[in-house]
């Protein structure tokens, strides 16, 4: 009696006595939906803020959206190459919960080396700042150290470049404890060369006069603050690359495992927000999340999917690009982008309603060209949102991209077509065979529906005649036991 009490308690049992009705579990959210439940569930929202004007005796942490200012250098290519480039801009700091103000563009020979802006227009920015009330600058390029330092001490506010603003959209979205530590790894990377003092009484632990008499025991130079903070950095990425080296391991192990059991590998790589995620749910009903934001996953998923004449091969979803992704990101992610490099086919998936769809394909296979095992990898270029794409781009993509597929994620047009492209472009593992399978090995047959492609079978009076395509362990099994029909 406590039994059935106790069992009574658990909200998480399935009642037995009653017929289970699978209908009342359609409605449930999938794995994605929570997680982006979960990441939507507190939003900052502009414009809704009663903020005190005259606050004098304490700081005022402001809660509300950034505002900022972004600041691009047009050094090469069209004008509108360096919109569409600042528009990419704008997109992530959107994404890393801020709102944009203003949005310059600086026609120059190449970044100045002081300010990256120079002198004049940095001036122009610190009026442009003060007048709109920003509170950052966010400027399209990797900034050196000395000009971080010197555009703040003109705009008096805080200035961030691209790659930090990435890194940032990186912090914010990775969830699994690989993607973390990786993140962290790529982040202390960056800060390491950046890393300067704040203050005078901050600079240096020193001793004796100098130190206006600490006394005995902090006598001489001693070390420098900024100098023990990179010692403590570089500990923590020495133990993080340790860390991260250990899950590689584990995702080495997870593919050597696939590899032995001879699946074909598919690896969907492509520039970010293109539509990775939604194809993969569209192709396996995998339940990923899905976001229209930048980098809305990191972390790798994969699934096992079947082509149209039923061969079994794996689905991967890797992290999305972006034009000029930073080094210590692809350093850090290379374990990840190992995916793409054992994979059999590579589905690059590119937005069709992007202006300018041919750099995004420029800029995924700039990165994927650093991946050694990924250069002989054929490629199969899918063109998402065909629903919302000019036709004009659609039929330029389709004129100079060979193989090339147009798909809709969203509605699910030209999934098949993909589906029958994949089959085709994969590589052939398995072998024909006819033979005489005897009946006490049924085993046998089920493998062969189950990993294999059967063509025919026929039932004898001595045993199952089996004409099928297998991988090799099912043949070398069925070689043993089983017996050419042409000698039967």
């Amino acid at each position: 009696m406590t039994h059935t009490n106790h069992a009574s308690e658990r909200s998480d049992d399935i009642d037995t006595r009653e017929p289970l009705e699978i209908d009342r579990f359609d409605d449930l959210p999938e794995i994605g939906e929570m997680d982006l439940a979960e990441r939507q569930a507190l939003r900052r929202v502009a414009g809704l803020s009663t903020e005190l004007q005259d606050v004098t005796e304490v700081e005022y942490r402001r809660l509300r959206l950034e505002r900022v200012v972004l600041v691009g250098v047009w050094t090469s290519g069209t004008a509108t190459d360096a919109e569409n480039s600042l528009l990419e801009l704008k997109l992530l700091a959107e994404t890393a919960g801020s709102e944009v103000l203003e949005g310059l563009i600086q026609r120059r020979q190449k970044p100045d080396t002081a300010t990256y802006i120079g002198s004049g227009k940095a001036q122009e920015l610190a009026d442009i700042v003060e007048a709109t009330g920003a509170d950052t600058v966010v400027c399209d390029g990797e900034l050196s150290p000395g000009q971080l330092r010197q555009l703040e001490e003109v705009v008096k506010v805080k200035v961030i470049d691209r790659t930090m603003l990435i890194l940032d959209i990186f912090a914010q979205h990775a969830k699994s404890r690989e993607g973390k530590a990786q993140v962290e790894l790529a982040q202390l990377n960056y800060l390491l060369p950046r890393l300067r003092g704040w203050g005078g009484n901050l600079s240096r632990q020193v001793g004796g006069r100098a130190a206006n008499g600490v006394g005995i025991g902090g006598r001489g130079p001693g070390e420098t603050k900024i100098e023990l903070d990179r010692r403590r950095i570089r500990e923590r990425m020495a133990k993080l690359r340790r860390q991260i080296g250990e899950m590689t391991t584990a995702r080495e192990t997870k593919r050597a495992r696939r590899l032995s059991r001879e699946v074909p590998a598919v690896a969907i790589a492509g520039y970010t927000n293109a539509g990775k995620s939604s194809l993969l749910n569209r192709l396996t009903s995998a339940g990923v999340l899905v976001e229209d934001a930048l980098f809305a996953t990191l972390d790798p998923t994969v699934r096992r999917a079947h082509t149209p004449d039923g061969r079994l091969f794996t689905l991967a979803d890797t992290v999305g690009f972006v034009r000029h992704l930073p080094h210590q990101l692809v350093e850090a992610f290379r374990s990840t982008l190992e995916e793409i490099g054992d994979a059999d086919l590579i589905l690059h998936v590119v937005d069709g309603s992007h202006p300018d769809p041919e750099s995004q394909l420029a800029a995924v296979r700039e990165v994927v060209s650093e991946i050694e095992s990924a250069h002989d990898i054929p490629e199969i270029v899918v063109v998402n949102k065909a629903d919302v794409a000019d036709p004009v781009v659609l039929a330029q993509l389709e004129a100079k991209e060979k193989p090339i597929v147009v798909v809709s994620a969203r509605t699910g047009a030209g999934i098949d077509e993909l589906m029958a492209l994949i089959e085709r472009e994969l590589p052939r593992f398995d072998q024909e065979v006819r033979l005489l399978v005897p009946y006490q090995r049924g085993d046998l047959i089920s493998r062969a529906h189950r990993e294999g492609e059967v063509l025919g079978i026929e039932h004898t009076g001595d045993g199952t005649i089996l004409h099928a395509r297998v991988l090799p362990s099912l043949f070398a099994e069925l070689e043993r036991t089983a017996k050419p029909v042409e000698t039967v």
